[in-house]
């Protein structure tokens, strides 16, 4: 291949097409007309010497070059655009914004000593929260706004994920509530009044999907969009809350809480940070990143003390 006869714009159309494996979605990736993007893979197949998208029944596939390739491109683009970004990232006269997307619970576990920080060593930067989103309704155009996401899962396109901190769910209910020691019990927690917690871009609360396949079903008599609106409605009612232990525990005093272990334990729940492929190299994006995985460390720590 002659190298000066190469286009990068060919590339970033590379990089869609083996995203996407489709020349209309790479199109609308990239911002190309159809046609362009048809004209971009012809070029591409001759400077390549393979067909790279392959027609199968109604849909096109990738072929053994295709994935291969996959990759080192990613990996040489994020060098390539390594090249244009800054050098460096002067915490302390920065006036940037970043934008981060949470569920009200990594808000109240995170912000407080995120802000801390932030305050301490980069007093101009500015945090924009939004609402936690499904992936079902996590656009593209959505997802170029935003340099951090927190969540669990694993569905993000274009985000890479890194662990942020473990938890456990177990149930909340108001001190002094009249069955609270009972609730351990599957009979008593079968017949106790739950409200469930269905985030926006969801249908259930998840631990009904887990408890599902057990065979089980709660009794559900209210759904509230968030998890601080539970715990301030159990804190004031008879009802009961199936959500974070860590949640609960931050909560327990002002709201006079009570954490209850369920009959059935759902495990360990991980909560990761995501954040765009294209700020792998930012040195702001690695600065926030840093000090977000500092503030899991510590969370991880002083939850190993207290156990």
């Amino acid at each position: 291949m002659n190298l000066n006869s190469l286009d990068l714009n060919l590339l970033v159309a590379l990089e869609a097409l083996l995203r996407e494996a489709s020349v209309s979605g790479a199109a609308m990736r990239i911002g190309l007309s159809q046609p362009a993007t048809s004209h971009a893979l012809q070029r591409l197949r001759d400077l390549i010497g393979d067909p790279l998208l392959v027609r199968s029944g109604a849909r096109m596939e990738l072929t053994p070059r295709a994935q291969a390739l996959r990759g080192p491109l990613a990996q040489a683009l994020d060098q390539v655009r390594g090249l244009f970004t800054p050098d460096d990232f002067d915490a302390a006269r920065s006036e940037r914004h970043f934008r981060l997307m949470m569920p009200d619970l990594a808000v109240e576990l995170l912000m407080p000593a995120l802000m801390e920080k932030i305050t301490q060593f980069a007093p101009n930067v500015r945090i924009d929260v939004v609402p936690w989103r499904g992936p079902a309704i996590f656009s593209a155009e959505f997802a170029r706004t935003i340099d951090l996401v927190i969540s669990i899962g694993d569905a993000f396109k274009g985000f890479h994920r890194q662990l942020l901190y473990t938890d456990s769910d177990a149930l909340a209910v108001r001190r002094g509530h009249p069955v609270a020691a009972k609730l351990g019990r599957r009979d008593v927690f079968l017949n106790a009044r739950h409200v469930a917690v269905v985030i926006r871009g969801q249908n259930v609360d998840l631990i009904d999907d887990w408890l599902r396949t057990k065979g089980i079903e709660r009794r559900i008599t209210l759904v509230v969009p968030g998890y601080i609106d539970a715990l301030h409605i159990v804190a004031r009612t008879d009802l009961v809350a199936f959500v974070p232990r860590r949640l609960i525990a931050a909560l327990a005093k002002p709201l006079a809480l009570a954490t209850i272990p369920p009959p059935l334990d759902p495990g360990i729940d991980e909560q990761f940070m995501f954040y765009p492929t294209r700020a792998q190299m930012d040195p702001g994006s690695i600065w926030l990143r840093n000090i977000m995985l500092g503030i899991g460390r510590e969370m991880e720590r002083n939850k190993r003390r207290t156990v």
